[in-house]
């Protein structure tokens, strides 16, 4: 199995360079990092990459977004997977879309921009959502690999 994914989406180049950048220095040697900019991008990419073996353990998504908001991208992606964290990423307090995403995305955590310095304000929550997902997570069985050696073999011998 590959490493598990965090799916970072932003609509902003800066912003969504920045958090990838975050998210690789703290947890690139475990995680696969990828980045999107828009939901329905993130979404296209999920459903292609849908194999055995591959699992997402976390979405990040900003709110505001043209064409299709974090929460509505939060939503649609709960149902390629079950499993993966939620968190929603806004500039403001939004109470009604961290409601909506709450309700309608089961939102596990919402961020508010900026979330400098990563070690006070993104890592500590970021950390708990993966311990959360982690022990959740189960490896799907893939079945049983068996190596042997051809000294092993019977050869009829009788010996």
């Amino acid at each position: 199995m590959d490493k598990p994914v965090i799916v970072t989406i932003d609509d902003g180049p800066a912003v969504l360079t920045a958090i990838a950048r975050d998210l690789r220095k703290k947890y690139g040697d475990r995680f696969r990092v990828v980045r999107a900019d828009s939901g329905a991008t993130a979404l296209k990419a999920l459903q292609q990459s849908k194999l055995p073996g591959d699992t997402v353990a976390l979405f990040l998504a900003v709110q505001p977004m043209p064409g299709m908001s974090g929460v509505e991208f939060l939503q649609q992606a709960r149902v390629i997977f079950l499993k993966a964290k939620r968190s929603l990423l806004t500039a403001y307090a939004d109470t009604n879309a961290a409601s909506d995403a709450i309700n309608k995305a089961q939102l596990d955590y919402c961020l508010l921009k900026p979330w400098n310095p990563p070690e006070e304000k993104l890592y500590p929550v970021l950390d708990d959502l993966i311990h959360d997902w982690q022990a959740d997570f189960k490896l799907e069985f893939q079945g049983v690999k068996v190596i042997g050696c051809d000294s092993f073999r019977n050869t009829g011998s009788g010996t």
